[in-house]
Parts: C-alpha cells; sequence; structure tokens
C-alpha cells in the first residue's frame, strides 16, 4: 500500500500565559503529522514536545523524515506493533515525535475500519474519568480569576500548580473560588523532600485528592520518603517516563502518570497502563499544551484509567483542530460521530 506522509509545524497561543514551577511560556509549539492511504483517507496525529526532555519543535521536525520512512517502508497503517517497534529503533530519545506518528496511524486505521479508536480497541466509553483544568502559577488574585474562568466553563475537577513561597495563598485563592471543586495539586519537583512532607501537612486542609510530583525525578530515595509520610495520595509525574521506570517507582507513589509525549506512542502507553496495575499502582494519563490532533487520540484511552488531565486543548486560546466533547469535563466517547480519533481541522 502507498502511503504518503507530511508534517508542519504550528504554533498555538494560550489562553493565558502558562506558569508552573520550571517557568513561563504564551505559546505552545505543536508539530502536526499527516499520512495518507492510496484512496485519500488521511490519519492527523501531533507532537507537544518539552524541552525539559530534551526535545523541541526542531528535534521533531529533524527526526520526523527518518520516522515516516519507516511508516512508507511498512506501507500498512494496520501494522501498528511493528512500525512503533521500528519507530523506536530509529530514534529512541524523541518520544514526542513518535508519538505523533502513532497517532496520525491509529486515526488512519480506525477511520479505514469506519468505527472510532475506542471501539477498534473494544474500550468501553461508559468508563471514562472526568478531566481536570489545570490552574497555573500566578499572583493569588490571578489565579482566583482564572479558577472562577474554570468553575464558569464547568469544570469539576482542578489541578493547581504549586512551587512558589505563595503556594498557601494561592490554594487559598482556589478554595475560595471553587468551594465544591475536586483539587489535585502538582508541584512538578519544586520541593525537597522534607518541604513536601511539611507542605503536605498543610494540604490536607485544602481537601486535595493527591500530590503529583512534589520531589525532583532524580531524587527516588526522596520519593520514597515523602510517600512513606504523606497523609494524601502521591502521583509520580516526571519519574515515569518509560515502561522501565515503572517498577523503579512502585514503591515510592500511589498514581503513575503517563504522558504519550514522554512514552512515545499510544501502544507504549497502554504497556505502561498495564504494568502500572500489575505493580499495585492506579494510572493517570496526562499530557503537555497539545493541539485536539493529539488530546482526541488520548481520550481513547481513557476507559483504561483511574484518573485523566487531557487539558492541554482547553488551555489553548486557538486551536487548528476540534476532537471530542470535554465539556463540563467528561471525556464524551460515546457521542463521538465520526471515525478515527475524532480529530478534525476547523
Amino acid at each position: 500500500m502507498s502511503l504518503t506522509c507530511e508534517f508542519e509545524r504550528v504554533e498555538l497561543p494560550l489562553s493565558h500565559p502558562f506558569t508552573i514551577a520550571r517557568g513561563t511560556h504564551e505559546v505552545a509549539e505543536n508539530v502536526v503529522v499527516r499520512i495518507t492511504d492510496g484512496g485519500g483517507m488521511t490519519g492527523v496525529g501531533a507532537a507537544a514536545p518539552s524541552a525539559h526532555y530534551g526535545e523541541t519543535a526542531a528535534t521533531v521536525e529533524a527526526v520526523l523524515p527518518s520516522l515516516l520512512d519507516e511508516v512508507r517502508e511498512v506501507g500498512d497503517p494496520h501494522a501498528l506493533d511493528e512500525v512503533e517497534r521500528r519507530l523506536r529503533r530509529v530514534v529512541e530519545r524523541n518520544p514526542a515525535a513518535r508519538a505523533a506518528v502513532s497517532i496520525a496511524l491509529h486515526d488512519l486505521a480506525a477511520k479505514r475500519l469506519g468505527v472510532p479508536l475506542y471501539r477498534m480497541w473494544g474500550h468501553d466509553p461508559g468508563r471514562t474519568p472526568k478531566t481536570s483544568f489545570t490552574i497555573g502559577i500566578d499572583e493569588p488574585d490571578v489565579v482566583r480569576e482564572k479558577t472562577e474562568e474554570a468553575v464558569e466553563a464547568g469544570y469539576p475537577l482542578l489541578k493547581v500548580k504549586v512551587g512558589t513561597d505563595d503556594d498557601e495563598a494561592i490554594l487559598d485563592a482556589v478554595r475560595d473560588a471553587a468551594p465544591d471543586a475536586t483539587l489535585r495539586v502538582d508541584a512538578n519537583e519544586a520541593w525537597t523532600p522534607r518541604q513536601a512532607v511539611a507542605n503536605i501537612e498543610w494540604l490536607t486542609e485544602y481537601d486535595v485528592e493527591f500530590v503529583e510530583q512534589p520531589v525532583p525525578a532524580g531524587d527516588p530515595e526522596g520519593l520514597k520518603f515523602v510517600y512513606e509520610r504523606s497523609e494524601l495520595p502521591i502521583a509520580a509525574d516526571e519519574s515515569c517516563i518509560t515502561l522501565e521506570d515503572v517498577p523503579r517507582i512502585a514503591d515510592r507513589v500511589d498514581i503513575a502518570n503517563v504522558k504519550l509525549m514522554k512514552c512515545g506512542g499510544l501502544r507504549e502507553a497502554t504497556r505502561l497502563f498495564h504494568a502500572a496495575r500489575a505493580h499495585g499502582l492506579e494510572t493517570m494519563l496526562g499530557c503537555m499544551e497539545e493541539t485536539n490532533a493529539a488530546i482526541a487520540a488520548a481520550c481513547h484511552l481513557a476507559p483504561l484509567l483511574d484518573y485523566v488531565d487531557l487539558d492541554g486543548a482547553l488551555l489553548l486560546a486557538e486551536d487548528p483542530f476540534e476532537g471530542v466533547d470535554l465539556s463540563d469535563g467528561e471525556i464524551h466517547l460515546a457521542d463521538l460521530d465520526r471515525p478515527g480519533t475524532g480529530a478534525r481541522e476547523v
């Protein structure tokens, strides 16, 4: 089968400057991949690279020609295992680039079958957790305004970024603006182990569901120190990148947070979920600041998970794609009326 492949970089302005403990940005750079079969049917995917993991839009563009050569050589959009194995052999350390190709191929394969991706996999669309909506670090007054916007938009789960000297004031602002919301807290590696334990003590007063990545990923013993003393569940994000990381965090956290852009594809993400379950961990699927060309695919994995944080496209001021309906924080897979991931250009 003849497959045609192309890609382009897109700059996506954010609704608000987005700040976490590591810094601030106002624009998300994604790279959109399109793979078209001989009948003119096209699958779309996207990479949302993170410099924190050594990947940028430029590195994605540099490796995509080699990755897409493998796709053309295989020539079959349904040979998904074979393609993902080949992609990893060609480029091991560019997971967002590999994820973009994986997403585009899955989209095309499901479209060729005429079914939404979750049906191709046999997943139950009625078992999707609600997605959280992220409130980035800012001055407490601005945090309150962002929270009010999120509540007004109907999002019942809020993930609050922390890692500053104003963390308590930030939580005060969020809880004041959203007294009934479920809160999750993400420190993005900002605390020392002892700071984390102390901070978690006062976080319990805000009825927080869990705390994500309280200490640096390079300090596994510090993560264990926090886990053994924490009154709240602990989730690993930066400490959980590849399949090999799952057993390393199994006695240090309660929740494994997987991202397509960290692990390199939809099939690899599924393997991480199953490994996490086997090690007694709960599972979560997160994201970067991503166009719906990527987020839509991630939504089809939601039935496998305990927690979901798929607000990447919701944080954009504008998006060239629409995807799965996430109104009110619900992932409306069962309402999807088109095959593939549901991503389409607008």
